[in-house]
């Protein structure tokens, strides 16, 4: 299979994790990438699972951050992926959860939201990373949950549409971003659905069927997915059921954990 080939010629055994290309070195964003695609093609058997989670542990610091690479740069976006990528494995337990979780409570801010680190900001982006993660490790407990999806619902706009920030342009992504936090927390009813699914729509293109961020924008790739992972979520008819926390088709989650609890 041709994409399984191209997703191995990334994988660097040195070290356990894979590149964004043959000849780029390991992260933990494309290691995470590179799991997400093998699942989906049910492929998984054909990864070293205890060397891929030992590269990843290797990049947990010691306040229970992660770094996205040898190069020591810190972001939440690397704690879910580090946490993600060993739950994939059936490998959490390589990590220390507790330590990630308490570094995660120290990026949260006044409005409920997340940082990248602490003090940073709160993004929608970095608010699914947040929440996806402590979903992860079972503690969502430790989330502001009803301030945390109130200023999420704040990111829709008139248009419909949904922002990262304050002030910012609605654009498609956000359609995955903020629902999934929602979907997570329970309180996916809390925004105007039907004004949403019209925008992710409206973005799409006539011809070549592609989504775009904004209306009358080109289209491409990253925006098509999320705005059909955004429609999924929201149930709209005709397409497969995502889990908001792994960003995966349910059905594949399901057949993972299966799997997991048959070894």
């Amino acid at each position: 299979h041709a994409a399984i080939m191209q997703v191995m010629t990334c994988y660097h055994p040195e070290d356990g994790g894979f590149g964004s290309s043959p000849r780029s070195d390991s992260h933990l964003l494309s290691t995470l990438s590179a799991l997400q695609i093998l699942a989906l093609l049910d492929e998984l058997q054909i990864v070293e699972a205890d060397k891929v989670a030992a590269y990843v542990s290797l990049l947990q610091q010691p306040d229970g951050s992660f770094a996205g690479d040898n190069w020591g740069e810190i972001d939440t976006r690397f704690t879910y992926c580090a946490l993600l990528s060993c739950s994939i494995l059936g490998k959490l337990d390589v990590l220390d959860v507790d330590a990630a979780v308490d570094f995660v409570i120290a990026c949260k801010n006044f409005d409920g939201g997340f940082g990248c680190t602490p003090g940073n900001e709160s993004h929608a982006g970095q608010v699914f990373t947040c929440i996806g993660s402590l979903s992860l490790a079972g503690r969502l407990d430790a989330a502001d949950q009803d301030l945390v999806a109130w200023w999420l619902c704040e990111r829709q706009t008139g248009s419909g549409g949904l922002n990262g920030r304050p002030e910012k342009l609605q654009d498609v992504c956000y359609s995955w971003w903020c629902l999934s936090c929602l979907s997570i927390l329970g309180r996916l009813h809390w925004i105007d659905q039907a004004a949403l699914s019209s925008l992710i729509l409206y973005c799409q293109d006539e011809e070549d069927g592609g989504i775009s961020d904004r209306p009358d924008d080109m289209a491409d790739v990253y925006h098509t997915f999320f705005g059909i992972a955004g429609l999924s979520l929201m149930g709209y008819k005709g397409l497969a059921a995502i889990d908001p926390t792994y960003a995966l088709p349910v059905k594949t989650i399901g057949r993972i954990k299966a799997r997991q609890q048959q070894q």
